[in-house]
């Protein structure tokens, strides 16, 4: 696909990273910025909806407070709140320079986690975009659940630690066209290019394979991403028949030369189309309750599109209630697929290894055949 094709979109989501967004000092990165909010506004006054999903509020609030580093939860937390204020003021005052109105969007885990929050999310920001406006997004770091703050969330995985990953559910959820990733990297190489002066640029995939998926790697200093969770957004976004493209943030004006089809970055064509809740159930939910099952379950799911019945089950590990999403394992502990169970973690664990026609008997009632019905089992 040429890029003129590619970037015929109507609807986009652009995340800037971090590194982007401050010089080599670490100080903000003004004149970028600027140019960042310059361009966006002209794809808005094009026509284009656009949605800005920002880092940057933790290393603002540590340069305003002359601190070496932001070790430990509430430290981070504390410049979180000190430095989204300074973020926003930078954007609204940038962007009411060219007239475009924007609104701010803190979100958690449980924004997407929590059926009822993930659509009135999907609600207000649709609403944002038909008003011409320009929602800018970022993790709420002061009050998120972070990793190792309570031990009794050691089971749980997050839909999203990172930006890279929360602007791929915001772009799930919008069922955008495009995610635009800007970062301090050129796109993705055939090889590390720290490593390998040879190394190439990929300028084109289509969607995000195992293979492509293990050339990914760790953050860079003072960003949670890295090119791993950049490919984790961008499977998201093809699986759901979106397009992404990463590119380098720190070239002048990328976003003007982008859209004027320079050849920059590395593009991400749909190899999916999955439908909305699909979507949701795979990658948008926390994560407690484990279902394990055994080879023929898994198989049948995997190749004949079966719901899980109780006969295949092995395992039931963790609580969760009636209509919480599972992951599904297989024996060697490998999770290959996600659902919505339909009966809870007690009742489960009193019907696995039987037959769907022994359920009434064993629990006293019979709510369905299956464990998790196919409709809403999501294979990742």
């Amino acid at each position: 696909m040429n890029r003129k094709e590619f970037l015929d979109v109507k609807r986009i989501v652009i995340k800037l990273g971090t590194n982007v967004l401050r010089n080599e000092n670490g100080d903000v990165a003004l004149s970028r910025i600027y140019s960042y909010i310059e361009s966006i506004c002209k794809l808005v006054k094009s026509g284009k909806e656009v949605v800005l999903v920002t880092s940057g509020a933790v290393g603002l609030g540590k340069k305003k407070l002359s601190l070496p580093n932001t070790d430990g939860v509430a430290l981070k937390q504390a410049c979180a709140a000190i430095g989204q204020g300074n973020l926003m003021s930078l954007y609204e005052e940038g962007f009411d320079t060219y007239g475009v109105v924007t609104g701010q969007i803190l979100l958690t885990q449980d924004d997407f986690s929590q059926r009822k929050k993930y659509l009135s999310l999907r609600t207000i920001l649709n609403k944002l975009l038909e008003m011409g406006a320009v929602p800018i997004i970022n993790q709420n770091d002061t009050v998120t659940v972070i990793e190792g703050l309570d031990d009794s969330l050691e089971q749980v995985q997050m839909c999203f630690t990172d930006n890279d990953k929360l602007s791929a559910l915001v772009s799930s959820a919008l069922d955008t066209d495009l995610l635009l990733i800007l970062s301090d990297v050129d796109g993705l190489y055939d090889s590390n290019p720290k490593e390998n002066p040879k190394a190439k640029i990929i300028t084109e995939l289509n969607g995000v394979s195992k293979e492509v998926m293990a050339m990914g790697t760790d953050a860079s200093e003072g960003g949670r991403g890295g090119m791993r969770t950049k490919l984790e957004a961008a499977r998201i976004v093809t699986r759901g028949g979106g397009r992404v493209l990463i590119a380098n943030g720190k070239i002048p004006y990328i976003i003007d030369k982008l859209f004027n089809y320079e050849e920059y970055g590395t593009t991400f064509t749909p190899d999916e189309d999955l439908a909305e809740k699909k979507r949701w159930i795979g990658y948008s939910t926390n994560i407690i309750g484990h279902v394990i099952v055994n080879d023929g379950a898994k198989k049948a799911m995997l190749e004949k599109d079966s719901s899980l019945l109780p006969i295949g089950v092995v395992k039931i590990e963790n609580d969760f209630k009636k209509g919480e999403v599972v992951s599904i394992l297989d024996e060697k502990g490998v999770e290959f697929a996600r659902g919505i169970v339909n009966y809870n973690a007690d009742d489960c664990k009193r019907i696995i290894g039987s037959h769907s026609k022994e359920i009434l008997n064993l629990l006293g009632f019979k709510n369905y055949d299956a464990i998790i019905t196919r409709d809403y089992i999501t294979i990742l």
